[in-house]
C-alpha cells in the first residue's frame, strides 16, 4: 500500500522472445549467410499472370518458396532452428509512479517480444495488484482511517496523536462529537499521478461502548445517566413553554 502511494523500482523477472544471440537473428549458422531465392530472385513477391475471356491480368503476391523473405536459409542456426529467434529469461526494472492504485498497468516500450523480420519489439504492459493495509484504505485521492474513541473523548474533547502515511499528526476533536464524525488532515493523501497535488486522510471517529465497567465506573455512569435524564425533563418542558407560547401569538 505505502509503495503505491509514494512510488517506487522494482525488478521483475519475464521469458520474453529475442534475436538469437548465436545467429544474431538471422536464421543461418555462424559462417553461412543466406542466400537470394531463385524463384523471385530476392524479391521475396511472385508476379503471376493469369487470362481470361475478358482479357490478361496480372498480380503480385509473396513468394511461396522464401515465405516472402526474398532470402533462403541453406544452413539454419543449430540453436534457433533457422527461426531467428529465442526465448530469454530477463530481469527488467519497472519504475512504478506514486499514486498508482489496485487493476492499473505499468507500459514497458519496446520490452516485449522481438518482432518478426527484423521488426520493433512489442511493449510489456506490468499489471498491479496493490495489497491491503492494516490500518488505511482509500477512497479516490483520500487516505481514510478508523480512530475508536471512548464517551468522555467524544462528551468533553480530545486532542491525541493519529497515525499517517507520514509519520504522526495531533488530531483535535471538539466536545459534543458523535460517533462517524470525520476530520479532514488535508495535502497528506494519495499524489495524483504526474500532478504535483495530493488527496487528504479522513479520520473517522467511532465512540465505543465499553463492554466492562468497575463498580466506580458504574456509579459515574449511574449519576451521568440521573443528570442527563433531569436535564432531558427540563429540557422537555422547556420545548413545551415555547409550543405553547407560540400557539398563544397565534
Amino acid at each position: 500500500f505505502e509503495e503505491s502511494v509514494f512510488g517506487i523500482d522494482r525488478e521483475i523477472e519475464i521469458d520474453r522472445i529475442e534475436p538469437c544471440a548465436n545467429c544474431r537473428g538471422i536464421g543461418s549458422e555462424p559462417g553461412h549467410t543466406p542466400i537470394d531465392c531463385i524463384q523471385c530472385n530476392g524479391s521475396g513477391q511472385i508476379r503471376r499472370v493469369q487470362r481470361s475471356i475478358f482479357g490478361q491480368f496480372s498480380q503480385s503476391g509473396p513468394c511461396d518458396k522464401c515465405k516472402g523473405k526474398g532470402q533462403l536459409i541453406t544452413n539454419p542456426c543449430t540453436k534457433c532452428k533457422g527461426s531467428a529467434r529465442e526465448r530469454k529469461n530477463r530481469r527488467i526494472k519497472v519504475e512504478i509512479p506514486a499514486g498508482v492504485e489496485n487493476g492499473m498497468q505499468v507500459r514497458l516500450t519496446q520490452q516485449g517480444d522481438s518482432g518478426s523480420n527484423g521488426g520493433l519489439p512489442g511493449n510489456l504492459y506490468v499489471g498491479l495488484r496493490v495489497d491491503k493495509h492494516d490500518m488505511f484504505y482509500r477512497q479516490d485521492y483520500d487516505v481514510l482511517l478508523d480512530i475508536p474513541i471512548n464517551f468522555a473523548q467524544a462528551a468533553l474533547g480530545d486532542e491525541f496523536e493519529v497515525p499517517t502515511l507520514q509519520g504522526s499528526q495531533k488530531l483535535r476533536i471538539p466536545p459534543g462529537t458523535q460517533s462517524g464524525t470525520q476530520f479532514r488532515i488535508k495535502g497528506i493523501g494519495i499524489p495524483y499521478i504526474s500532478k504535483d497535488r495530493r488527496g487528504d486522510q479522513l479520520v473517522i471517529v467511532h465512540v465505543m461502548t465499553p463492554e466492562k465497567l468497575s463498580a466506580n465506573q458504574k456509579n459515574l455512569f449511574d449519576e451521568l445517566s440521573k443528570t442527563l435524564q433531569q436535564q432531558s425533563k427540563e429540557d422537555k418542558k422547556l420545548f413545551d413553554k415555547i409550543r405553547n407560547a407560540s400557539k398563544e401569538e397565534v
